[in-house]
């Protein structure tokens, strides 16, 4: 653990408006200046570079000083990788490294770019994006009265943050409207609490996850001994809801899996350079001693939840629920430079425990639910990982992964269904009814 965790620090698995998950700036700078002699610089381009530069200057309408035109530049180098690297400006960089505790302010959406413009993933739980009505796959076109088309990730964040209590006027393009929406969302200090749990009766419990934070394993460890406490201190079994849980810390989504697996392997990254590459295995202990489990997923589950979602598969420990997850299968990596700008680069691509890559990929649930498939459809979610401009493909060539038959669950009426739970939230009514069918099958 110890060798890999030197890497860890600076692994980025998802991006939260308002803060980016960071934890800690290992530097690597050294390592790409020591070969930097070996390098061969292609001569011709870089004369090609320097005649471009110079007829800019020389040529274009207004004067730019040099400074604005490397960083441009090293923008575009990086945007044109894939849709994740990017250059952090200092200022960039310096807002990158806020969101570890789970407080920061902004508007509470987990962002993306698709063809120039910001592309929702998923609102968060209880922040004033998800009150006003912003929904995952939501395209935003303008900020106030700024167009995003052309602006990079960190600008149009930076815009979207502000004061407290400021208002903003996001316009929207969203699947199965006729025209563009505005709607006003005004930033807050963003409290997010990942981990929220409830007992569904009978010794069964619920948690929701709703983003992966550096104390989420110890909170869920929290809210399964107070589920137990509720229920004789024992749970007949769980229900893990991380449906539009966008990610997060990669070491929360280990401590998570691990909370639930008594061995074996939890997640791999496999990359270009040596210390890109690491895995990491379970502890003998399960905190729920072998109870059933049911994971909720959908098309807003990216990245963390995906490797929670896969390692529980592919160890056979849960069944999972829902439609297809969003398919964010890479690591970006933070590398400081020495002008405290940085870059976010990726670096890697992570695999589950029977070496699949989620990569474009995602996770397909063992139980698909067609009421689930309706509802990421009315709300514009059909934008996956593979569906971005310039994304990585898969590398599956080293899994040993047999796809299981999927199981169907028609739609019903929840109207008809004579339960409260099914009216509040359908699909965890289903959860809930084939959670009881599994123990009643292993009794």
């Amino acid at each position: 653990m110890k060798t890999i965790f030197r890497y860890l620090p600076s692994v980025l698995l998802g991006a939260i408006l308002g803060g980016l998950i960071v934890v800690g700036t290992t530097v690597f700078a050294d390592r790409y200046n020591n070969n930097s002699q070996a390098l061969n610089l292609p001569l011709e381009d870089l004369r090609a570079f320097s005649e471009v530069f110079e007829r800019i200057k020389t040529d274009y309408v207004e004067n730019v000083e040099d400074k604005v035109l490397l960083e441009y530049a090293i923008q575009g180098m990086l945007n044109g990788l894939d849709p994740h690297s990017t250059y952090l400006n200092p200022q960039a960089f310096k807002e990158i490294q806020i969101g570890t505790s789970g407080q920061f302010g902004g508007l509470g959406i987990e962002v993306g770019m698709e063809n120039g413009f910001v592309k929702v993933i998923a609102p968060i739980d209880d922040t004033p994006a998800e009150r006003a009505g912003i929904k995952a796959g939501d395209l935003i076109i303008r900020l106030n009265d700024k167009s995003v088309k052309g602006m990079t990730l960190a600008d149009a964040v930076k815009i979207m943050r502000g004061k407290t209590g400021s208002p903003i006027i996001l316009t929207i393009v969203r699947e199965g409207e006729t025209k563009p929406l505005k709607i006003t969302v005004v930033r807050a200090i963003i409290k997010v609490k990942s981990v929220k749990s409830r007992s569904l009766g009978a010794g069964y419990g619920y948690v929701r996850i709703s983003q992966f934070q550096s104390q989420t394993g110890k909170d869920l460890r929290k809210a399964i001994k107070l589920l137990k406490e509720g229920n004789n201190n024992k749970l007949k079994g769980l229900i893990l809801d991380l449906r539009n849980n966008p990610g997060g810390v990669l070491n929360a989504a280990v401590a998570v899996s691990d909370a639930f697996l008594r061995s074996g392997l939890i997640v791999y990254t496999e990359g270009r350079i040596r210390d890109a590459s690491f895995q990491f295995r379970a502890r003998p202990d399960d905190l729920l001693d072998g109870a059933p489990i049911v994971v909720l997923i959908n098309g807003g589950s990216a990245s963390a939840s995906e490797i929670v979602a896969g390692a529980l598969q592919d160890h056979k420990r849960a069944m999972i629920m829902g439609v297809k997850s969003f398919g964010k299968g890479s690591v970006q990596t933070i590398l400081p430079m020495n002008n405290n700008a940085a870059l976010k680069l990726t670096t890697a691509r992570y695999f589950t425990p029977a070496g699949r890559s989620i990569q474009a990929k995602g996770i397909d649930p063992d139980i698909v639910l067609e009421t689930a498939k309706s509802e990421d459809t009315s709300s514009g979610l059909r934008i996956q990982e593979a569906d971005l401009a310039g994304h990585l493909e898969s590398n599956n060539s080293n899994s040993s992964y047999k796809k299981k038959k999927q199981i169907v669950l028609p739609k019903r009426d929840p109207k008809k269904l004579g339960s409260a739970l099914a009216k509040e939230d359908y699909l965890l009514y289903e959860a809930l009814t084939f959670l009881k069918g599994m123990k009643a099958v292993r009794n």
